[in-house]
């Protein structure tokens, strides 16, 4: 995995840039791209100069997922649809980890649910099969990421139908410093997206920025 080129997608963005940044930390080679050539490149900078001897590479969207081995996309639901369109062309053939959680932090609800289903599975749905979706870090608060000396008390839950994506997904966790787990198939991203909506919740109620989830019993 260490060869590997790891493409996000909204990296200049909080959660984004704060995965980029454990994971060029772990040794892997790490493009962002956003929609801005220049926006990437000078976020991609600043990133860089936090690392020592480790650098990432800044890219307009299209170019950045054509560069990646695997495609992150860490964008807000609101542009889900036209970065999807924008870079279809550059994802056959790989595994997309969509990040993409369709609650409002401001006013969180679950009316979403029923209709719509979880980000990862309309993805899949406008990807084709060609294309090996699968969800993973939505119920990571950003703030953890931004510090990759911060340890992580907090567990990745992965949905997805492909095994292999599966397991792309939960290495890459690791190599940020969490630990995953194969939580099922991709339509159970929606309990997970949900579980945002109550982790909001939490974090209002204890006055807290960065509620979590961890798995026991295994």
């Amino acid at each position: 995995m260490e060869d590997l080129t790891v493409a996000i997608i909204g990296g200049t963005g909080k959660e984004g840039s704060g995965l980029a940044l454990r994971w060029a930390k772990a040794g892997l080679n790490v493009v962002i791209g956003s929609r801005q050539r220049e926006k990437a490149q000078r976020v991609a900078q600043k990133l860089s100069a936090k690392l020592q001897g480790e650098s990432i590479r800044g890219l307009e969207n299209r170019a950045a997922a054509e560069t990646g081995d695997v495609v992150v996309l860490s964008v807000p639901y609101t542009a889900h649809r036209t970065i999807l369109s924008d870079i279809r062309p550059a994802l056959n053939g790989k595994v997309l980890i969509d990040v993409t959680n369709q609650v409002n932090p401001r006013q969180p609800n679950l009316d979403w649910l029923c209709d719509k289903g979880a980000a990862a599975v309309q993805a899949q749905a406008f990807l084709g099969p060609e294309v090996r979706v699968v969800a993973a870090f939505q119920n990571i608060a950003a703030p953890h990421l931004r510090d990759p000396e911060h340890p992580i008390d907090s567990d990745v839950l992965v949905c997805g139908d492909d095994p292999g994506a599966k397991a792309v997904a939960i290495e890459l966790a690791q190599k940020a410093g969490m630990r995953a787990y194969d939580a099922g198939p991709l339509e159970n991203a929606a309990v997970v997206e949900g579980l945002t909506v109550v982790l909001i919740a939490m974090n209002k109620r204890y006055k807290v920025k960065g509620a979590g989830i961890r798995v026991t019993g295994i």
